[in-house]
């Protein structure tokens, strides 16, 4: 009993749960670490949240090369944009953080080296499915934190994370609908301008028309009458 006790204690933790790639310019997803987690946890929820991430990022101003963002749960997501391509991790809170960016830079390094060139021309969602692959047997290699190979990457001083921003996925969202909100404000504003702006050159065409019409019918009637009387002095003159 207390040799199966301890093989239970030191059984590995497998704390990268999800990894997926998208293209940043318009958020297609590129390839996903498919799920194999045997906790029973489902992870779509999070693979909704990753995906609406991804739409935000090729919005508004260019966003942070690295990011650590707080889920409402035990999960961070971790991402990594280079070259167009945004790297993005969900792992448990008690996983290291720097092993997080260490594992999605090997990523990066491999997906760039096979793929950089034709990402640009993918057309269709998952268009590299198959780096699943290499996504697997990576995540393996990082998924227990406490092997040799990981405490000595942990010790690598080479990779410093103070400065990597954090933020919580919930201001992340609420600043993009409200970024959205701000734009369909502005967009109705400006078609509400245009829409006036059409209607006072139709009162200003409209004014100008009452202001000289009775002075151009006139002038028509002048005209008329003046080139009636010629007529009639000159028919007579030359009846005489």
């Amino acid at each position: 009993r207390r040799r199966r006790r301890r093989r239970r204690r030191l059984a590995p933790a497998h704390m990268v749960k999800l990894t997926l790639l998208a293209r940043v310019t318009d958020g297609l997803p590129l390839a996903e670490g498919l799920d194999n987690d045997s906790s029973g946890q489902t992870l779509d929820r999070y693979k909704s949240q990753a995906k609406a991430l991804f739409k935000k990022l090729g919005a508004g101003a260019p966003p942070p090369s690295r990011m650590t963002i707080e889920t409402d749960s035990a999960f961070l997501m971790h991402y990594v944009i280079d070259n167009g391509v945004c790297y993005l991790t969900l792992c448990d809170r008690t996983y290291p953080k720097k092993l997080a960016y260490q594992y999605l830079e090997e990523l990066q390094r491999e997906f760039d080296a096979r793929h950089g060139t034709s990402v640009d021309a993918a057309a269709r969602p998952y268009a590299f499915i198959k780096f699943d692959t290499f996504i697997q047997r990576t995540k393996k290699l990082y998924s227990d934190a406490r092997t040799q190979r990981n405490l000595n990457k942990l010790n690598d001083d080479l990779h410093d994370i103070q400065q990597i921003m954090t933020k919580n996925i919930n201001d992340i969202m609420g600043q993009g609908e409200r970024l959205d909100r701000v734009s369909e404000m502005s967009g109705a504003l400006s078609a509400e301008s245009k829409k006036y702006s059409k209607k006072a050159r139709d009162l200003s065409r409209q004014a100008l028309i009452q202001k000289y019409m009775p002075m151009a019918v006139f002038a028509l009637i002048l005209i008329v009458v003046l080139m009636i009387r010629r007529w009639l002095n000159a028919f007579y003159y030359s009846s005489a």
